[in-house]
């Protein structure tokens, strides 16, 4: 262990501390600029592929290339973040319907039965009551000084049930509480009639839906998608009802293209005229320069991409 005593560096010291690391500028002006917008820190989570050994760049390394990076990943974060918006609807759209018509009850959300009971974290003490966290969302949003329009309207009208019914109460709801409030369901028949839609299994339903919420967060916080281990690793699908990727993908569920993957399998049902395909072709072409294997496609030989268009799902 040692102290830090890094001091911070203006945006010329930042460039010339480059610069003696072997990165070409061809716009040093231009770079302190980017550098002003992006911080130099964010920045260097793209230098790993331009560096082959620490704080030295390679011969063809340049800061052009890796604002290039950047940018792509930018907008992967981008293409991705919309595709989760349409999944994430369908998702609110099938727990609505399909239980608000299994029980034939416009307020399912308030039977406090068809929800698992609370449980207390042994190591922490803490209990988890996710009916209940669900019923205080739904109160807080009630109480708002500034609710919203349909809840007022419910609230000024009707004066039983205390709370508006599902349609009304699960549009309240984040993705992460969504998540939460179908893991939380007792029977397993009311996951899987939810999951069936998707054409899933719940229990892989379930850890899909755990991994759309953590990407949708890296995506809204601007997080980098490119080059990273997903630390909630989506569960391996060992017998898809639907096109799928070959087998030799599964050891790279921690990476971002089994993601994608997960993304392009629900949108065949959440959005099946969907272009994502499309888009993400696109937006290679777009930045060909980009090492499009730090993404997680397998290689043949070690060395050869597997050409992940012609796989099934993508075909």
């Amino acid at each position: 262990m040692k102290t830090y005593k890094k001091k911070p560096l203006t945006y010329y010291q930042q460039v010339e501390l480059l610069k003696s690391r072997g990165l070409h500028f061809e716009n040093t002006s231009r770079a302190e600029r980017y550098l002003s917008e992006i911080s130099y820190y964010r920045l260097s989570a793209y230098f790993l592929p331009f560096c082959s050994t620490k704080d030295k760049f390679n011969d063809n390394a340049s800061f052009d290339r890796i604002l290039d990076l950047y940018l792509f990943d930018r907008e992967l974060r981008l293409l991705v973040f919309d595709a989760i918006e349409r999944i994430e609807v369908a998702i609110r759209t099938q727990m609505i319907y399909q239980l608000s018509h299994k029980y034939n009850d416009s307020h399912w959300q308030d039977n406090a039965a068809l929800f698992n009971p609370p449980v207390t974290n042994p190591r922490s003490g803490k209990t988890i009551h996710i009916y209940q966290d669900t019923q205080d969302i739904i109160a807080n949003h009630k109480n708002s000084k500034h609710p919203e329009v349909f809840i007022k309207h419910y609230t000024l009208t009707y004066n039983s049930p205390n709370n508006p019914p599902g349609w009304m109460c699960i549009e309240l709801l984040t993705i992460g509480e969504l998540s939460r409030l179908y893991t939380a369901l007792k029977n397993n028949k009311d996951k899987q009639a939810i999951a069936n839609f998707f054409g899933l299994h719940h229990t892989i339903f379930t850890s899909w839906l755990h991994s759309l919420v953590y990407v949708r967060n890296i995506c809204a916080h601007h997080s980098r998608l490119w080059n990273r281990d997903l630390a909630i690793k989506p569960e391996v699908i060992k017998n898809p009802s639907r096109p799928w990727i070959d087998k030799a993908f599964d050891s790279n569920n921690h990476r971002c293209f089994y993601f994608l993957s997960i993304i392009k399998y629900l949108l065949s049902s959440a959005n099946p005229g969907n272009h994502f395909k499309d888009h993400l072709i696109s937006l290679i072409e777009k930045h060909p320069d980009v090492p499009i294997e730090y993404i997680g496609i397998p290689t043949i030989d070690g060395k050869t991409l597997i050409d992940w268009k012609t796989q099934p799902l993508w075909n």
